[in-house]
């Protein structure tokens, strides 16, 4: 976590093992036990404080949940009411497989069409019109990663402006909580993710509906609309498996939440995510910590140290504290002095497995 001690900071980097959660304080008792997500974290959004987490830092393939970060670097680009007719060009290098909303050259579109396709059906078509529209995918990915350095988002490393599987694409965990964080600080940014349906242009007169593609918002496919949800982003592909960034809102307090690649159920990446947010409006309510998102450099955030090195994060890991019985799956953090009390070892073995999405079907969803 951004600010802290290598220790409290990054002892789970690169690990996929001999890792425990972390938790701020000292509450009632510990986040739910039975998650399988490889990386997630449990922040305040008013606060930015972190409430629990688990190896936030681990890079991982965000799929289209990187899209939050497309949407903070662009979105204040152009006005909600300016149109654009799509030409071949703003189509051309779309991946093959990705998610579409179903935008044709030789429409016009308003902008607000546009990112209404990117945050309702996470189209990779959207996407790429915008990049154009922003003067191209190459200076589009590279003010993303401006951006990115700019928030302190370290773990995260922008190929292509849609999430879509590319080599060397990668983010975190805490980096995409840090991406919803100030995103929804952009009212543009908190009314798209927060909308479930819209009518998207067909040609001619003609419209038709697309829907978000987050269950916890609309409750389809086996899920229940989560109350208080304001939105933000789900992503998946075949090769990067689900991920999941979300808010909530429950009397006066929201709370940010990020699940990154869980286990095979399809529906895994929502109940988790619930399942952490439910402990953080009610058990996790009382746990405090020194541990906060970072601000951006340009607003005048402090900058956060560089992440420690492997032998650090294994240092950590066997830190004086640990016992080796009977193992308990998550660590305390006692105290703004950030004293670490590891109160089990052992190896938490986490599964690579693929993903299948039977719900929706593709191999690649972006």
């Amino acid at each position: 976590m951004h600010g802290s001690s290598p220790l409290t900071r990054r002892a789970a980097l690169g690990l996929a093992a001999a890792a425990l959660p972390v938790v701020a304080a000292a509450p009632a008792s510990g986040p739910p036990q039975k998650l399988t997500a490889r990386a997630w974290l449990l922040a305040d959004h008013d606060s930015g404080e972190v409430l629990a987490s688990f190896q936030p830092h681990r890079r991982l393939a965000p799929a289209s949940t990187l899209k939050m970060l497309f949407a903070d670097t662009v979105l204040g680009r152009f006005e909600r009411t300016e149109r654009h007719t799509v030409t071949a060009a703003d189509l051309a290098g779309i991946p093959a497989g990705s998610s579409l909303v179903g935008i044709r050259a030789g429409l016009t579109y308003t902008v607000e069409q546009l990112w209404q396709g990117v945050f309702l059906r996470s189209g990779n078509d959207a996407v790429h019109v915008l990049a154009h529209m922003n003067g191209g995918i190459d200076r589009t990915v590279a003010e993303m990663r401006a951006r990115a350095a700019d928030l302190q988002a370290r773990d995260t490393h922008v190929v292509s402006p849609d999430g879509f599987d590319h080599k060397g694409q990668l983010s975190s965990a805490y980096d995409l909580t840090l991406f919803a964080h100030h995103g929804l600080r952009n009212p543009d940014f908190r009314a798209y993710c927060a909308t479930r349906t819209a009518d998207f242009p067909a040609g001619g007169k003609k419209t038709f509906q697309i829907q978000n593609t987050d269950r916890l918002l609309t409750g389809v496919y086996g899920t229940r609309t989560y109350k208080g949800l304001i939105g933000v982003k789900n992503g998946y592909t075949t090769d990067a498996g689900n991920t999941f960034t979300g808010a909530a809102t429950r009397d006066g307090r929201t709370l940010l939440v990020t699940v990154m690649h869980p286990g095979s159920r399809v529906n895994a990446v929502y109940e988790e995510a619930a399942a952490l947010l439910d402990w953080g409006f009610g058990k996790g309510s009382s746990a405090r910590s020194a541990e906060k998102l970072a601000e951006p450099v340009s607003e005048g955030g402090a900058a956060s140290p560089s992440p420690p090195t492997r032998k650090t994060a294994q240092a950590g890991a066997g830190a004086p504290g640990a016992t080796s019985g009977n193992p308990s799956p998550w660590r305390l953090l006692e105290g703004a002095a950030s004293t670490v009390a590891l109160l089990a070892g052992g190896a938490y073995a986490l599964r690579r497995r693929r993903s299948d999405d039977r719900a929706t079907g593709g191999r690649h969803r972006g």
